[in-house]
């Protein structure tokens, strides 16, 4: 008769506080044997490996408190915290790294390698490859899950019982199936800003229900010193430097709610529910459903005839769409009727008009537009200040203010699709100097809010832009400055710059890029040092089902992946998921125009009605025309748009370093 195999070595969790004291003592001795002599291996204390287990690793790192039950098998690179729980049966092979409190339940595999399967060649002759896996902390694994290489789990995830993980699952979210999705939020992003009692509508809807406009931004938490010195001549010097706030620029869009969906739903199924008083299609968000509904299946063909149509729509009534943001009281555009003005309406509505009448917007002259545009910069400074709400600007705001940033760009273009420009140098890059620019980068928080930053930059690099077309002096080194601090500092794992955020993910990380290589590496044609993790950087961003769930998507997240997979092309690498994506998003953006008003910012939904981002205006008609070309282009069916940005949004450089 077999003797009784000892309980703790199946359920290990109490041993320490019940093993007799020769069965500690054994399983230390256990322990010393599989750590002896191999310096790569080092366990924490109060661990626990059980007899039964197989433990076969190149290198292993287990915290305290962590524990291997029987018939685990363990092989490759393992890295796991503290409390961790690696039950019966769970396989864990190559590239494996866990937080603290992961709790893995019985029959699981977590592979950190995978095979190659070319034609030709067994399957046991093929070479072996490892992206690796990445769990974080406070994670739940249920029983019989399979989690795949490559995958990135965020913390305080749930991983629904036999879930096959195939791709990353952001911090807070439970999924599950086969292949697994997001289901609802365990722990809630904390910034929605969503009212309790809004939150069950929008949630089932996978959108949030914010009640903000859409432009105003938190301020950034930037050194005003350092960019008082960069941004100013000694006479602005003596005026207190703002802080950030961005009411005019691209914003970026908050975290959805919780969406308590069974464990088989379809998190991008909206369900049925009884329609808002006045219906979806009530005006005058009325939506254009004639383009054709969303459809991840259009072929080529059937999808540039939509692009067309919906080209020749926007065409028939861009003269409407300007007239209805036209205020003539104060002879100026409003983003939309009843706005109060901005230096943006002015400039997108001459984007818009370019666009798609090939003209100046005919509410003024283009010398009167012109005039406008110029007699708003500062001639001393070259900055050109926000106005308040009756049309007047607000004195004493320099370069590190946000909307004086977004400036440099929107009117700096609005002026050259004039055939004009800024009469005044820009200070910001006249007074600058190789040093003080190394500081301004340092200076940005690309820790904390990468967009914010990339927001600096992208002005920075666009006043480089027009300094140079004027013809006044760059100070030596001041470009080169510029480059190489963005060079030495690109993350070679993300091809980007910044952090991702425990409650954003990459979000600011893809949104920050976008900006600051805009206005650098695309506007002045110099290549990307790491294209190809760009791409895979911003592929797991849009399954992120916080940002590009349908009726989550705004134009800002939407073209912060469309112009960084643009300008990363040309490699052929991952070229088919590219242009599915492109095509996907480009097909549900068709359906959105909204007849004689252009598109909103934010994509209409019924969890988002009322909210002013989803009314439609010049900014959110701007960006998505531009947004429509980027994913047509990538999809190949740019032609049947019949227009290319020629402004801020413009895919070709706009001039090179030397």
């Amino acid at each position: 008769m077999s003797p009784a195999i000892a309980a703790h070595e199946y359920s290990p969790w109490d041993f320490w506080s019940e093993a007799s004291p020769s069965e500690r003592e054994a399983q230390l001795l256990l322990q010393q044997t599989v750590v002896s002599g191999r310096p790569d291996h080092e366990l924490g204390d109060q661990c626990f490996l059980s007899e039964l287990a197989s433990i076969d690793n190149d290198s292993l790192r287990l915290g305290d408190r962590t524990y291997v039950a029987a018939g685990a098998y363990l092989t490759g690179d393992l890295r796991a915290g503290a409390d961790c729980s690696i039950n019966p049966y769970t396989v864990i092979r190559g590239r494996v790294t866990m937080g603290d409190g992961v709790r893995i339940g019985a029959h699981t595999s977590i592979l950190g390698f995978n095979h190659s399967m070319e034609s030709g060649t067994p399957v046991f002759r093929q070479p072996l490859t490892s992206k690796g896996i990445e769990i974080g902390d406070d994670v739940w694994i249920g029983s019989h899950v399979v989690i795949l290489d490559g995958v990135r789990v965020g913390s305080h995830s749930v991983l629904a019982a036999s879930a096959v993980v195939t791709k990353d699952v952001p911090a807070g979210a439970v999924v599950g199936g086969n292949p697994a999705r997001f289901i609802r939020w365990r722990v809630e992003p904390d910034d929605t800003g969503v009212h309790p009692d809004a939150a069950a509508d929008a949630a089932a809807r996978g959108t949030e229900d914010r009640p903000d406009s859409p432009e105003p931004r938190e301020p950034v938490e930037t050194r005003p010193a350092v960019l008082a010195a960069l941004a100013t001549t000694a006479s602005e010097a003596a005026v207190s430097p703002e802080l950030r706030s961005v009411p005019e620029s691209e914003p970026e869009s908050e975290p959805a709610p919780d969406a308590e969906l069974p464990p088989d739903a379809d998190p991008t199924h909206t369900p049925s529910r009884a329609p808002a008083p006045g219906g979806p299609t009530a005006a005058p968000n009325t939506v254009l459903t004639a383009v054709g509904a969303s459809s991840g299946s259009d072929d080529v063909t059937g999808l540039a005839e939509r692009v067309a149509e919906l080209a020749a729509r926007a065409r028939d009534e861009a003269s409407v769409v300007l007239q209805r943001t036209w205020n003539d009281d104060l002879g100026l555009f409003t983003d939309r009727p009843g706005a109060a003005p901005t230096v943006r309406a002015q400039a997108d509505a001459i984007e818009i008009a370019d666009l798609l009448l090939g003209t100046a917007p005919p509410q003024a002259s283009v010398e009167a537009q012109i005039r406008r545009l110029q007699g708003w910069q500062d001639a001393t400074t070259g900055a050109v200040a926000p106005l308040d709400a009756d049309g007047r600007q607000q004195a004493g705001l320099g370069f590190s203010h946000g909307d004086v940033a977004y400036h440099v760009l929107s009117t700096g273009y609005a002026l050259d699709l004039l055939g004009s420009a800024f009469p005044a140098p820009l200070t910001w890059v006249t007074a600058a100097t190789p040093e003080r620019v190394v500081e301004f980068c340092e200076s940005l928080p690309w820790a904390t809010d990468a967009w914010g930053a990339g927001h600096h930059i992208d002005g920075f690099g666009t006043a480089i832009l027009w300094t140079k077309r004027a013809g006044h002096p760059i100070p030596a080194g001041v470009e080169e400055a510029l480059f190489g601090w963005l060079l030495l500092n690109t993350d070679p794992q993300t091809g980007m710059w910044g952090s991702a955020t425990p409650d954003r993910g990459n979000l600011p990380v893809v949104n920050g890029f976008y900006r600051a290589s805009r206005g650098t590496f695309a506007q002045f044609g110099v290549p990307l040092p790491h294209p190809d993790r760009v791409i895979d950087t911003v592929l797991r961003h849009a399954r992120d089902p916080r940002w590009f769930a349908p009726g989550a998507r705004n134009a800002c997240n939407v073209l912060d992946v469309a112009h960084p997979l643009w300008l990363a092309r040309g490699t052929g690498y991952r070229d088919d998921e590219v242009r599915e994506l492109a095509a996907r998003l480009l097909s549900d953006a068709l359906a959105t125009w909204v007849p004689g008003a252009g598109f909103s910012f934010r994509e209409p939904s019924p969890a988002a009605r009322g909210l002013s981002e989803t009314e439609p205006g010049l900014q959110g008609t701007e960006m998505w025309l531009a947004i429509l070309w980027y994913l047509a282009d990538l999809a190949g069916v740019s032609d049947a748009l019949g227009y290319r940005p020629r402004g801020v949004h413009r895919p070709e450089p706009a001039a090179t370093l030397r």
